[in-house]
């Protein structure tokens, strides 16, 4: 080679290696790797080094990287529902409708605490290993704080009920848990969902326009919003329906006037997935993916799931939106990313150490089960339950003894170790003891062959054990549900009838042997006939990986039942006004006139407890003042339990109407048999307001009823054996 050719190579050579280097010093000069600048001063920074195709893109859910940045890509889109989802093995923990049945917000604290020391592990792994795939983010679309307000929603599972003050406790703690308590950084970020006025029917979502009154707004819809926001959750997604004529990802008043101006929501809101496309085919409100585009910058959405914001390249040459108006936008989203540090060395920031080490743990595992053992709702008990783990045969049946789907419910995540139900009366009972298994009926239809070999077993075993109810191949998301002809909402509340037609089979062949019926599912359902049949019922929802084990935990009784109905069971659909209708009234323990078959806040127990008279600190009070209501809550059955004592606030002479009572407290008293302990609830002024029909919180002069018990009061918890609730009454003046 010519040594001149050699010495141009050399020289090339040289100049390729420093313009590496040389990119590598500018890479560290960026502003926006600067962590000695503020945030909003790196946003800017990095915002000024964009194209406008590269901001567009950057406002996806799933934003590719920009190379000569050194930014890699990142996915947005993660579920961490019960545990994190649709990305591994992970912890499942109970549906988060079970959770609700919890009534604790610190156990749920616990709960979320261990979902996001794995959603940091699965990161940091993914990572790695060159993985930045959808679902393992640090970005996460949880919780769901809609309101359960009517029992055919097929998505109710994943709420935490249909009461505004015990889905805002629940969902402040979630929130808590999940996003940290380090001084500069989020350990993950949470995202309350779906903003608002969202439950059904599942199949219109895309163009449904859910009318509501600013009442109904105020007093039912918008209260855990507004307390998620109190307690800085990161993101909120926009619903798919309109609410009041409006898309709720287009609407002014709930974006705008609410939820940036009244409430002062700083983080970002995120659109749910292709809601946007809804704008131009469903609602009908726009023609175009451009004027689609700019609305949804316009409306204040700063991250699209979906496909329309690469849109804004050609809406900003339309002339519909602005550049600056995308950079104000994209300001917000930008910070998120910065909260989680992601642009930041791993060696500044303390979730950076969690690793694959942390995700299914042992501890993990065991807070899984105590979740499901007390979300289990014990609805009926002829003094069967607990049994003896020694008998000498039971018999365990029914379409979901063996089922692996109930024990997940939607949005979960996998385990190499889901104990069934059958597992774990299997794991609990005595070696000397026999147990027989047959299915006996299929989940949803009658059995093709019309032999009955399973039935006859309840004759002959010391007790029978009947797992019935639905699972999510017949409720949950749009497409979800399988074998759901009405995708995925229970328009007919009943039992399959073939699993009715089993239990009554069994009920005859068992004559004395009790039969327990454990009852799996997300939402109420028509128990009337399994009521009568049975000896004992258990709910026990979607528990997950622990669920068999909890169950036996609670069938053998090694721990005493303390779930609570966060939702109330009707006895009929005929109860209820039109699924359509979002107006509160006839809906809820608050507004509902016919007695359910189970009501809200009802569970029993394997002891029984004892309320002493309420005692008020004071008889009459001025507005502004608080008042402390205490109670002796005593254990006088022959065993150690926990109660979920529960305060009731009812306002008496109101000018416009007012829910029956509402909860307003919750203290869980743990007991040995025998003792008592002295409780005390603070009254406050807030729990003392009305919403009028303008939706404005007023306080009215007049007096006021509180009920403390073990559940909401009405004449039905009595009939069903919860302890009596004491009531007092005090003077607003």
């Amino acid at each position: 080679m010519n040594y001149k050719v050699l010495l141009i190579v050399l020289l090339l050579l040289g100049l390729g290696n420093w313009n590496s280097i040389n990119a590598q010093e500018k890479e560290k000069n960026y502003g926006f790797r600067d962590e000695s600048l503020s945030i909003d001063e790196r946003v800017t920074d990095l915002i000024n080094r964009l194209t406008l195709e590269e901001k567009a893109m950057q406002m996806m859910h799933d934003s590719p990287a920009i190379e000569r940045l050194s930014i890699p890509e990142y996915n947005w889109w993660n579920e961490a529902l019960h545990g994190i989802g649709r990305s591994g093995v992970a912890t499942v923990f109970p549906q988060a409708i079970g959770m609700g049945a919890t009534f604790d917000e610190d156990l749920i604290f616990e709960v979320s605490s261990a979902i996001s020391d794995e959603a940091r592990g699965n990161h940091n792994t993914a990572v790695e290993n060159g993985y930045r795939r959808q679902y393992s983010g640090l970005t996460f679309w949880t919780p769901n704080i809609n309101i359960f307000r009517d029992p055919r929603w097929g998505r109710g599972q994943e709420t935490y009920g249909e009461d505004p003050f015990l889905t805002a406790l629940l969902g402040v703690a979630f929130v808590k848990g999940l996003q940290g308590d380090d001084d500069k950084y989020l350990k993950t970020a949470a995202a309350a969902k779906h903003y608002a006025v969202h439950s059904g029917p599942e199949k219109l979502r895309h163009e449904f326009n859910a009318v509501a009154s600013q009442k109904d707004l105020w007093e039912t819809y918008l209260p855990a919003f507004e307390a998620l926001v109190d307690a800085e959750v990161e993101t909120i997604m926009c619903a798919y329906n309109a609410t009041n004529g409006e898309p709720c990802c287009a609407n002014k008043y709930l974006l705008t006037d609410v939820l940036r101006e009244k409430w002062g929501f700083k983080g970002h809101i995120v659109s749910d997935c292709w809601a946007l496309e809804d704008f131009y085919g469903g609602h009908g409100v726009v023609e175009t993916p451009e004027e689609a585009a700019a609305l949804g910058i316009k409306s204040g959405v700063n991250l699209n799931c979906g496909s329309v914001y690469p849109s804004l390249v050609k809406a900003v040459e339309q002339g519909l939106v602005t550049e600056e108006e995308i950079d104000e936008q994209l300001a917000v989203l930008m910070k998120t990313k910065f909260k989680l540090g992601l642009f930041d060395s791993p060696t500044n920031n303390p979730y950076s150490k969690l690793s694959a080490k942390n995700i299914n743990t042992s501890e993990h595992r065991a807070l899984a089960r105590e979740t499901a053992q007390k979300s289990i709702v014990l609805l009926k008990n002829d003094n069967v339950l607990p049994l003896k783990n020694d008998l000498a045969k039971y018999f365990i049946t029914g379409p979901n003894a063996t089922s692996i789907e109930i024990l997940l419910g939607n949005y979960h995540g996998v385990n190499p170790n889901l104990v069934t139900i059958i597992e774990g009366i299997a794991g609990a009972i005595e070696p000397q003891s026999q147990l027989q298994y047959r299915q006996g009926t299929l989940l949803d239809r009658p059995n093709a062959n019309p032999q009955d070999w399973a039935s006859p077993n309840a004759g002959n075993s010391d007790a029978t054990i009947v797992v019935l109810g639905i699972s999510g191949v017949l409720e949950g998301e749009e497409g979800e549900s399988i074998a759901s002809e009405t995708f995925g909402d229970r328009l007919d509340y009943n039992l399959p009838e073939n699993q009715l037609d089993y239990l009554r089979k069994l009920n005859e062949a068992a004559g004395d042997n009790p039969v327990i019926a454990v009852i799996t599912g997300g939402s109420p359902m028509n128990l009337k006939e399994v009521h009568e049949l049975a000896d004992a019922v258990l709910m026990v929802w979607y528990p997950g990986q622990e669920g068999g084990n909890a169950v036996a935990d609670i069938i053998f009784g090694d721990v005493s039942p303390s779930g609570r109905l966060p939702i109330t069971f009707p006895k009929s659909l005929d109860d209820l006004p039109p699924y359509e209708d979002y107006t509160m009234k006839g809906r809820t323990y608050k507004y509902m006139d016919e007695a359910p078959m189970y009501p809200f806040g009802y569970g029993l127990s394997y002891s029984e407890f004892q309320f002493s008279d309420v005692k008020l600190s004071k008889g009459r009070i001025r507005k502004g003042q608080n008042l402390e209501a205490s109670i002796e809550v005593s254990n006088i059955g022959s065993r150690k339990a926990e109660e979920v004592v529960q305060l009731y606030v009812s306002d008496l002479e109101t000018s416009v109407d007012a829910p029956k009572y509402q909860l307003y407290g919750i203290k869980k008293v743990n007991l040995e048999a025998g003792s008592s302990e002295e409780i005390t609830f603070e009254i406050t002024p807030e729990m003392m307001e009305l919403i009028n029909n303008e939706g404005e919180s007023v306080l009215e002069k007049g007096e006021f009823k509180i009920y403390i018990g073990s559940s909401s009061p009405s004449n039905r918890s009595l009939e069903l054996g919860a302890a009596q609730f004491k009531e007092a009454v005090f003077t607003l003046r």
